[in-house]
């Protein structure tokens, strides 16, 4: 089933106070009321980034400019709803403040919850009723650039504390090389005694690492599989306009002989736990490397369920997708934005300018004349696999330069800017009609999005459904075993939108694990 939804702010009336002690409020289930600009002149669209970091020395122009009195407002749509719909209430509350660019949380089988620090370097390991945090492990060697990369995903192996010798927990994480910035893939042992992580093995290295669209989510598929997501290290955009795309070239023989994994870049990669190339992954013009699929822009989601793996990553300007992912499928990036619709973008190659690209000025909404550009419907392959969904599928002349957001357009670009994926599959005890769903949490609406999805997965089932909106940049997300309670973290800066839907760094919870359990229909 193909389903889109054009998607800004959500105007959310919430019943609660956020506090600094995070006393408890009760929060309906928003209204379905969306915030989205209005077309009104028309530009040329093209591919390009939603910035997802605050930038380490931001300038004027990076910075939204404080108004009492906007010179224009975001006008709302209303999103219908299936009237048989339940609407639960939540009730929240604030874990854990201070934290360090949160980047990944995981509910472990000890019951504590796991969480990255990208820029923090740290592991934790926090109590999910008092917020008692200790440190398991500090990387040193972690490094980001520019407010990217950094410490990111992390993944707890099935069998932890089960007695099984199998009590490990892998990390992702950038570090620098002789060859430059490069990602690795590190194996920790965890000490239940010390409740401590030690004894580390790299057990897959020199992955590429870039300063923008790194990708880094890292979980265990179905198949016990490891599923690690790269980025197109924001190739074609913004400081990177220069550097050709990478997305659709593939290892060859040599490369994987020569264990040179340049062109991981803007893939999915299957890895076998101890590192190694699973012999059951595809083959790509006859070579077997660790590629399980390829055509991705920055996947910063992934999860698994009902046999399934799903990514969620961010479009350009518009066209953030949700998708299934299957072996050997190539996702369409950067031929492809969405769906195959020649709808508000055109593949513009900057690198292959009829001029020196570095004497070109970038620009989101022109391309000119010597930057060859081809509409969606000039690129095949069979292989290809649309999207089970997009946020922000807009057409053609549609305005992305708002003036209600003046230096900073891309926050009401109609794109929600995906990160954490999750799988939600509570029965018994969990809430009424959720079960079979993914929850999207979003950085620029600070908001989760459910989609319900059809019994075999292969597809959503309605739009999708706003939940837990607050004025901050939703990074991730955990459930408990329960599925009553979840708990999201924030990112310690950066833009996202007011009330308004109009950009703000004034966030509610920065750095924060907000917690919201369910209370009743």
């Amino acid at each position: 089933m193909r389903t889109s939804i054009f998607n800004g702010a959500l105007l959310i009336l919430f019943a609660f106070l956020l506090t600094a002690c995070g006393a408890p409020a009760t929060i309906p289930s928003p209204a379905q009321d969306s915030v989205t600009v209005d077309p009104t002149t028309s530009t040329t669209a093209l591919n390009t980034v939603v910035p997802d970091e605050p930038t380490p020395a931001p300038t004027a122009t990076d910075e939204p400019t404080a108004t009492d009195e906007p010179t224009a407002m975001v006008e709302p749509t209303e999103i219908p709803v299936p009237t048989a719909t339940p609407v639960p209430t939540f009730a929240m509350t604030v874990l854990v403040d201070g934290l360090t660019s949160p980047w990944e949380i995981v509910y472990g089988p000890d019951d504590h919850l796991w969480v990255t620090e990208r820029t923090g370097r740290r592991v934790l390991r926090i109590d999910p009723q008092r917020g008692d945090a200790r440190t398991a492990v500090t990387i040193g060697e972690a490094v980001f650039e520019n407010w990217q990369a950094g410490l990111q995903g992390m993944v707890l192996h099935p069998e932890l504390g089960q007695g099984a010798g199998n009590d490990y927990a892998y990390v992702a994480y950038s570090y620098n090389s002789a060859n430059g910035p490069r990602v690795k893939i590190r194996r920790y042992t965890f000490d239940s005694s010390t409740e401590t992580l030690s004894d580390p093995v790299d057990i897959l290295a020199n992955l590429p690492a870039g300063t923008d669209h790194n990708g880094g989510r890292l979980i265990f598929g179905p198949d016990g599989k490891l599923y690690f997501s790269m980025g197109d290290l924001g190739a074609n955009n913004l400081a990177n306009y220069c550097l050709p795309s990478d997305a659709q070239t593939l290892p060859n023989a040599e490369d994987v002989a020569a264990q040179n994994w340049r062109h991981y870049v803007g893939k999915i990669l299957r890895i076998n736990p101890d590192g190694s190339i699973p012999a059951d992954n595809p083959e790509w013009g006859g070579v077997r490397s660790h590629v399980f699929t390829v055509g991705h822009r920055n996947p910063q989601g992934l999860t698994a369920g009902n046999g399934q793996i799903y990514a969620s990553e961010h479009g350009p300007k518009s066209d953030d997708e949700v998708n299934r992912l299957r072996a050997g499928r190539n996702y369409g990036w950067p031929y492809v934005s969405g769906y195959q619709d020649n709808q508000a973008y055109v593949y513009a190659e900057w690198s292959d300018a009829t001029v020196p690209c570095a004497s070109l000025t970038f620009s989101d909404y022109e391309i000119p004349a010597a930057v060859p550009q081809q509409p969606e419907s000039a690129w095949s392959d069979p292989s290809f696999a649309p999207p089970l969904l997009t946020f922000g599928t807009v057409p053609t002349g549609y305005n992305f330069q708002n003036p209600a957001c003046s230096d900073n357009y891309y926050i009401c670009w109609p794109s929600i800017a995906p990160s954490g994926l999750d799988y939600y599959n509570a029965s018994t005890g969990g809430i009424p009609g959720w079960r079979n769903s993914l929850l999207v949490a979003a950085l620029k609406t600070g908001t989760i999005y459910r989609l319900p999805l059809a019994a075999d997965g292969a597809s959503v089932e309605g739009n999708p459904i706003p939940l837990f909106n607050t004025i901050n940049r939703y990074r991730d997300l955990a459930i408990s075993p329960d599925g009553r309670t979840f708990y999201v973290i924030t990112d310690s800066g950066g833009n996202t939108q007011d009330a308004a839907g109009l950009p703000t760094d004034l966030l509610a919870n920065p750095g924060s694990i907000l917690v919201f359990e369910y209370e009743a229909e």
